[in-house]
């Protein structure tokens, strides 16, 4: 794998996030509900994990070696459901059943009928205790497959998150790489006026992971800070990952409302349009 990203690699993940938005936006306006604006500020990190970084495709979604990724924010489903239908795992067209009788397509990953999901989340708190139970079993079994998680920065005010960062760290699970989507908005308004979670860094560092602190939106950022957890012996790593809310949709952007409201028919001809500018 190369040490940097080339410019032709760096151009290929931005045309994958832009597709990826666009089916964020196509899909929850369909449903007429669901998650936009937590699953738009994470595009780029699940983007360049699954197609610069992860060992894992449509053909090896059931190989024991493969890597393993888990939307401990589970109400983000539509990120990962169309970073998965843009790797191949299922059609883009069964993107439009999102939340729709009879769909795979669940409003939260459902592990057991939808390609290429490792683990049913949205209890908030529960994705990274399984990421870490999947770690420990590759450590046990001696196998070199690594996972990845993303929480969301709300989501660390669950009290499930903190004994799981106890564990990952008491067990040097060096085999996991989580993110925190760092949007700084959760449902209720900003994360620092809700249940203030900050200073995100410092409280893994205390945790004892390893930590490092990106942009969030910057595909070089991202692949470079995973190579670097790679790197990283006896700890887990945590990426802190600076994003914006709604990235990519001008008035979704910051702006919190859209953490769970889909748009209109009208609104979502705009948005597509306002990612295609």
């Amino acid at each position: 794998m190369a040490e940097h990203l080339t410019a032709q690699q760096t151009a290929e993940l931005a045309a994958r996030a832009k597709a990826v938005r666009r089916s964020i936006v196509a899909m929850v306006t369909e449903a007429k509900s669901g998650h936009p604006g937590g699953s738009l500020s994470a595009a780029d990190i699940l983007t360049t994990l699954y197609f610069a970084v992860m060992n894992i495709s449509p053909e090896t979604a059931r190989d024991p070696g493969r890597d393993r990724f888990v939307l401990s924010k589970g109400h983000a489903a539509p990120v990962l459901y169309a970073t998965l239908a843009e790797k191949g795992f299922f059609p883009k067209e069964e993107l439009l059943t999102l939340r729709q009788i009879n769909s795979r397509l669940q409003g939260h990953p459902e592990m057991k009928n939808i390609p290429g999901v490792e683990m049913s989340t949205g209890s908030l708190g529960q994705g990274l205790s399984a990421a870490c139970g999947m770690a420990l079993g590759g450590k046990l079994s001696r196998a070199d497959y690594r996972v990845y998680a993303v929480l969301g920065d709300g989501e660390l005010e669950e009290g499930m998150i903190w004994e799981s960062a106890m564990f990952a760290a008491h067990y040097k699970l060096d085999n996991l790489t989580a993110f925190v989507d760092f949007n700084g908005l959760q449902i209720d308004g900003p994360v620092s006026e809700v249940m203030s979670p900050l200073p995100i860094p410092e409280k893994w560092r205390a945790f004892n992971w390893h930590v490092l602190e990106i942009d969030g939106h910057d595909y070089n950022a991202i692949y470079d800070a995973v190579q670097t957890a790679k790197t990283v012996q006896g700890k887990p790593t945590m990426i802190v990952a600076h994003t914006v809310k709604g990235k990519g949709v001008g008035k979704m952007e910051n702006v919190a409302e859209w953490h769970g409201k889909a748009p209109s028919r009208e609104e979502c001809e705009l948005f597509l349009a306002d990612l295609e500018d």
